[in-house]
């Protein structure tokens, strides 16, 4: 496909992507936009001027400040839209009513792109589960569950935030080494981890599992997710119900939700799973992606450092199986809630994807480009999230979350 307009060749927002997101253009109104190179296609616009039918329809649905009632209509509708808006884009040559439809992306606010109703954060890369178990259970470091459920915890949706929101260091409990009574400090141990989350685009019963093969049928598209660790105070909370105050502080996404269809061509198959999964959560085909992930710290006044370079197709447990085993028991899930992956390590040292492994728990202080080092994060410091998949000439990418840390009140 070729596009009238000038896009870089290592541009996120090619025009075999075009994602979806929350835009305001500075009128004070948030509307549905898709990312094309450096502008938006304001899609509210784009069915005034007649580029999508149903005039009265889509510009009621495009001028709402989140994309829940467009998801809901169904991928039919969805993909069609993004259909007709790149048959648009490939036009011989720029169309007259282009300046009335295109924002330039850089003078814009972004907004959540969904209003998230539940959320889940899993734990499906076993080179990230191995890694902390070795810290803490040397002897025992995966744990027996771990190869036949994907686990997970829900989570809290109320502080998920979009990129760009700083994230304020948490107080809680804290045991300190060699004591025994816990103190109320702030976290000195804050750490990111480095996620994919997805959108669930199709509403479920009650009761009503979705079978592992049909799963993507309810999976709107992908962003990025950093889901924010305090974890002094994780660990002393964590036994024996799990992720608490350490972790329901605050979750970043990106704004730009990639819809799945434009990952089919980056689809692999992901690891051998051993034992081999419950009927339930046997799949077949290539069910993982292969999307480069990449991390990035800033200090305060001061350079980037990439400390983590990851890949998605590393997650043990696909999005699919996530999916039906969450609703396996019949629990129902709701158009954009958000299910997210759990942190992405790799096999290598440099592809860890929480400073808590990077660090090795902090025996092991990671250099920065200025000379400083960090086991853990700092007030002050912004950390960028990264990721991306390509093929031949084919890029599709998801833009930045960025997010800065301000000091505990």
């Amino acid at each position: 496909m070729n596009t009238w307009l000038t896009i870089a060749s290592d541009s996120d927002f090619s025009i075999h992507n075009l994602p979806f997101g929350i835009f305001d253009p500075g009128d004070g109104q948030p509307r549905a936009g898709m990312a094309i190179g450096d502008h938006i296609v304001d899609l509210a616009a784009a069915a005034e001027n007649g580029l999508l039918g149903k005039k009265r329809y889509f510009k009621k649905l495009f001028e709402q400040p989140v994309l829940n009632d467009f998801i809901a209509e169904g991928k039919t509708v969805t993909n069609g839209v993004r259909r007709k808006i790149q048959t648009w884009l490939c036009l011989p040559k720029a169309p007259e009513n282009a300046a009335k439809i295109l924002v330039e992306r850089q003078n814009v606010q972004m907004h959540m792109p969904i209003r998230v109703g539940d959320y889940t954060d899993f734990y499906s890369s076993i080179e990230h589960a191995t890694n902390v178990g070795k810290m803490f259970r040397p002897d025992n470091p995966l744990l027996p569950n771990w190869r036949w459920i994907p686990v997970g915890y829900h989570g809290r949706s109320s502080s998920i935030v979009v990129s760009g929101t700083p994230v304020r260091r948490p107080y809680g409990q804290i045991l300190p080494k060699d004591q025994d009574t816990p103190i109320f400090a702030p976290s000195q141990r804050l750490d990111f981890e480095l996620e994919m989350a997805f959108v669930i685009g199709k509403n479920t019963a009650l009761g009503e599992p979705v079978p592992v093969e049909r799963a993507e049928e309810y999976i709107f598209g992908l962003l990025l997710f950093n889901d924010w660790s305090a974890r002094d105070i994780q660990r002393w909370e964590y036994v024996p119900l799990g992720p608490f105050l350490g972790k329901n502080f605050g979750s970043s996404v990106s704004p730009w939700i990639v819809p799945l269809e434009a990952l089919k061509p980056f689809r692999v198959k992901g690891p051998q799973q051993n034992p081999a999964p419950l009927d339930y959560l046997k799949t077949t085909g290539a069910r993982n992606y292969d999307i480069e992930l990449e991390v990035g710290i800033k200090p305060e006044n001061g350079t980037e450092t990439v400390v983590c370079r990851s890949n998605m197709r590393y997650l043990y447990w696909s999005m699919a199986q996530q999916l039906a085993h969450h609703t396996s028991n019949g629990c129902n899930v709701q158009v954009g809630d958000l299910m997210a992956s759990g942190t992405i390590s790799g096999p290598d040292a440099d592809s860890f994807g929480s400073m808590l492994e990077l660090s090795w728990g902090g025996q092991k202080p990671v250099p920065l480009h200025d000379g400083s080092t960090r086991t853990f994060l700092q007030d002050g410091d912004s950390v960028i999230m990264r990721g991306w998949a390509r093929k031949d000439e084919v890029r599709v990418g998801f833009g930045e979350v960025v997010s800065g840390i301000l000091p505990a009140r």
